[in-house]
């Protein structure tokens, strides 16, 4: 099994579509993201009536790798709904997603997102959000140290 299939397990692990309450809805997109260090931490999304609150599954994976290591760079990335990315526009991670882990980490631009498990293709989050603004500030940050 590779890296890819373990990921996916680790997220297909997640899914289970649950009507929390009549307002929240969760678990119907799942995440699991490898670390920098090697760790799979996985996520599920919640979603809820005030859209403000809503949290994709890629985030909670990444608030999860944070809260238990530290840590804030990904290696590689899977998110779907139902069944593993299967081409065109699916395991794509969202707008808000693609902001978050950029400013997560600047070196998150090279998180490989798996776009279709069959032929293991990938993206970078570069790729997805190219002359991305925040790059400046992170050169500000750095002339400080």
């Amino acid at each position: 099994m590779d890296i890819w299939e373990t990921l996916c397990q680790k997220a297909q692990e997640q899914y289970c579509p649950t009507e929390v309450t009549p307002f929240i809805y969760a678990r119907h997109v799942v995440c699991a993201l490898e670390s920098e260090n090697g760790k799979i931490f996985t996520g599920f999304c919640i979603e809820s009536c005030g859209g403000v609150m809503d949290l994709c599954a890629e985030r909670v994976a990444a608030l999860n790798m944070y809260v238990n290591s530290g840590q804030t760079v990904i290696k590689r990335l899977v998110a779907f709904r139902d069944q593993p990315p299967f081409g065109g526009g699916s395991g794509m991670p969202c707008g808000a997603c693609r902001e978050f882990l950029m400013q997560l980490s600047e070196r998150n631009q090279d998180i490989e997102i798996l776009v279709d498990l069959e032929a293991r293709k990938t993206v970078t989050l570069g790729e997805l959000v190219p002359n991305w603004w925040g790059h400046e500030r992170y050169e500000v940050a750095r002339e400080k140290e």
